[in-house]
């Protein structure tokens, strides 16, 4: 299934079921499971026992106060955290990462590797979590995750902590071509190929579009399905983007505007509406007439003027 080599037979038995996805281990305290006994152990002691001593803490950051129960944990945090050193990179495209593992889980981008799959339907996919969110998300509806800040509600602890990034506005994540940053690590993968590489290797089997990742493709298709998998937590509103969603929340519930004008008292709910407010002050007019000479600042009085100088 791949060309992963060991010396004992259990440790290959262990490795197998990260292709299958076979969990024998289970919690006794919950409905949690696992693939070997001592992430179960692991699991126990976060989840249910707290414990936080030196006994299943053993090892600690020279650096931080940080504490694990691996020693491979504390290296990669290590590398994370401090020395930010990425050793491991991919040979089909510029992605390089901390740890072999993760760049494992890059290369199934490339190879289209699938797997993990969902005992529930026939969903597949190239990693653990986004099973173990696929299930969340699409049958058990789960959301254990709140926000501090506003009333948005996730099921992963990781989605909670892109959202949380809105508010705070950090952007960890940054290209080793231009000064780009961003608050999320797929954001980044997708600047790179749109910018630098140019790369559009997928395309839609209905119309002409091409796009740069799979997931483009896949939400470019809800056009044609008219698919609306993203629903609001407050009113019956859905949408083909999660990105929609989110805005929608802001502007009909939490009425939160975190953008603002330094020209004056505006202020909004996105980046882009500010970027279009801006023009009031800077004057720049990007649509161009293609009958006559007038320009204007916005697409939508493009459109009115066509309409009323030039349509009979």
């Amino acid at each position: 299934m791949c060309q992963y080599k060991c010396v004992k037979k259990n440790d290959l038995i262990r490795h197998v079921r990260r292709h299958t996805g076979e969990k024998p281990y289970t919690c006794d305290l919950c409905d949690h499971k696992c693939s070997d006994n001592s992430r179960l152990q692991i699991h126990i002691r976060y989840k249910h026992t707290k414990e936080k001593n030196f006994t299943c803490h053993p090892y600690k950051c020279y650096i931080c106060d940080y504490r694990c129960s691996q020693r491979g944990n504390l290296e990669t945090h290590i590398k994370y955290k401090h020395t930010k050193e990425k050793n491991f990179s991919c040979d089909m495209c510029q992605y390089k990462c901390v740890t072999k593992s993760r760049l494992s889980i890059h290369l199934r981008k490339h190879t289209g590797e699938k797997p993990y799959k969902c005992d529930i339907c026939d969903y597949r996919c190239s990693h653990r979590g986004n099973l173990e969110a696929h299930i969340k998300y699409k049958h058990t509806k789960e959301k254990s995750f709140s926000c501090h800040v506003c009333q948005h509600k996730c099921v992963t602890k990781s989605d909670l902590s892109k959202h949380l990034r809105q508010h705070t506005g950090e952007k960890p994540y940054k290209c080793d071509i231009c000064d780009y940053r961003c608050s999320h690590g797929g954001y980044l993968e997708t600047h790179i190929k749109h910018k630098h590489t140019k790369e559009k290797n997928f395309s839609c089997h209905v119309c002409q579009y091409k796009c740069v990742t799979k997931s483009e493709l896949s939400k470019h298709f809800r056009q044609h399905t008219g698919e609306k998998p993203y629903e609001c937590d407050f009113c019956d509103y859905r949408c083909l983007r999660r990105d929609v969603l989110e805005n929608h929340i802001k502007y009909k519930h939490t009425k939160e505007k975190n953008f603002s004008c330094h020209m004056c008292h505006y202020k909004c709910v996105r980046k882009d509406q500010l970027n279009l407010h801006l023009r009031k002050h800077t004057g720049e007019k990007p649509y161009q007439c293609d009958l006559c000479d007038y320009r204007c600042s916005f697409k939508c009085n493009l459109n009115n003027h066509t309409l009323s100088k030039h349509t009979e």
